[in-house]
């Protein structure tokens, strides 16, 4: 978890500095760093979709995929966990629907039943 909040500290320290840098930069310079960070973006996305695929099932992407167009921030906290249970070698076995079913249960704020009581 210290790793993930190290990463994203250099992660906007990094993009906090290419904001300033790029104030003072020239607008070709500016389109090759704007295409490098896509670039970037786009490597790190297959990293993610290659770590969730050697730790879900097929129906259990699928379920992320869906669960990705109706509560996008769920699934992308979901996946981060995922990966990195996966990158400390806490998931021995690949996640299938029914796992996967449980973990976004887990993940759900207890909601509370409402109660009328009539006087």
């Amino acid at each position: 978890m210290t790793d993930d909040l190290e990463e994203i500290r250099k992660r906007r320290l990094a993009q906090m500095q290419q904001q300033s840098s790029q104030q003072q930069m020239d607008p070709y310079e500016m389109q090759a760093a704007m295409e490098q960070q896509e670039k970037a973006q786009a490597e790190q996305e297959a990293q993610k979709q290659a770590i969730m695929r050697q730790i879900l099932t097929p129906e259990a992407r699928e379920r992320l995929a869906n669960l990705r167009m109706s509560r996008k921030e769920l699934a992308e906290q979901l996946e981060s966990q995922l990966i990195m249970l996966a990158q400390n070698g806490r998931i021995q076995n690949v996640i299938d629907d029914e796992k996967l079913k449980q973990l976004l249960v887990q993940m759900q704020p207890k909601k509370r039943e409402p109660t009328i009581k009539r006087m």
